[in-house]
């Protein structure tokens, strides 16, 4: 279980702070997501991005954060990850395609606080079964903002998140989760999008101040990921299937979630 004297409660003032972080991501996200279509590059989002950011006289969280995996540090400012890539895709020249789906992961640091949201944008019109994959992913996040409470356990969300996902044919992500977010990208506690027995040791109950960056990842297919390319960065599911990944910045209140990366 979590110690509790390793989560940082938050005051209102740094809140605020992390509102303000969370807003500079908002507005990424929303730019980007007005540019993606057929023919755009990942790298020609990643490029908008870093000047975006830079006018907001934010830092990116993500460009040169090292992963003992990866032989290089992270070489972008956003994640972009495409079709069966899960999480940490590096932007690139290729092209995107009419169908695709591509999951942009954007993070940035202001005034000492953090800001961190993804959302999986649909490149023109996916198939169904694809739609159907954001729409639950999607879901599954709203889902556990509306279930926030002082006082519940984090496994009881959880549970509930994974049979949303999995009663609609999909499955949960397991080897990659969400985190407590504030002046470092990642606290403590660890945030599952599943409940498992092995998952009982960092359950934790939720308390007014705590922040946190809940982030479903759902596949297609099966849940197993692998390592997908020399970079030991892009994380790609083993079975080929596709995933989708939604995520937001939330504080918890005395009356229940506060999402910090919606704009407001």
């Amino acid at each position: 279980m979590p110690s509790a004297s390793r989560i940082v409660i938050k005051s209102p003032r740094e809140i605020e702070l992390l509102r303000a972080a969370g807003r500079v991501v908002h507005d990424v996200l929303d730019e980007l997501q007005g540019m993606v279509r057929p023919g755009v590059t990942t790298a020609e989002l990643d490029a908008r991005a870093a000047e975006l950011i830079a006018a907001a006289g934010a830092a990116p969280l993500f460009k040169g954060v090292r992963n003992p995996q990866a032989k290089m540090p992270f070489p972008a400012v956003i994640c972009a990850s495409v079709n069966e890539q899960v999480v940490h895709g590096i932007p690139d020249d290729r092209p995107l395609e009419a169908g695709d789906i591509v999951s942009v992961d954007c993070g940035v640091r202001l005034r000492g606080y953090c800001g961190d949201a993804a959302r999986t944008f649909a490149v023109g019109k996916p198939e169904p079964r694809i739609r159907r994959l954001l729409e639950v992913t999607e879901a599954a996040l709203e889902l556990a903002i509306a279930a926030i409470r002082p006082g519940r356990r984090w496994s009881e969300i959880a549970r509930q998140m994974q049979e949303l996902i999995e009663e609609a044919g999909c499955s949960v992500v397991r080897d990659y989760v969400g985190h407590g977010i504030g002046q470092e990208m990642h606290e403590e506690p660890k945030i599952p999008n599943y409940y498992d027995r092995q998952q009982r040791h960092g359950d934790f109950e939720l308390l007014p101040g705590m922040t946190l960056a809940i982030e479903p990842m759902v596949t297609a297919g099966r849940p197993e990921t692998r390592l997908g390319d020399a970079s030991g960065w892009a994380v790609v599911t083993k079975d080929g299937s596709w995933a989708a990944h939604f995520e937001h910045s939330v504080a918890v209140t005395a009356h229940g979630a506060d999402v910090l990366t919606d704009g407001r």
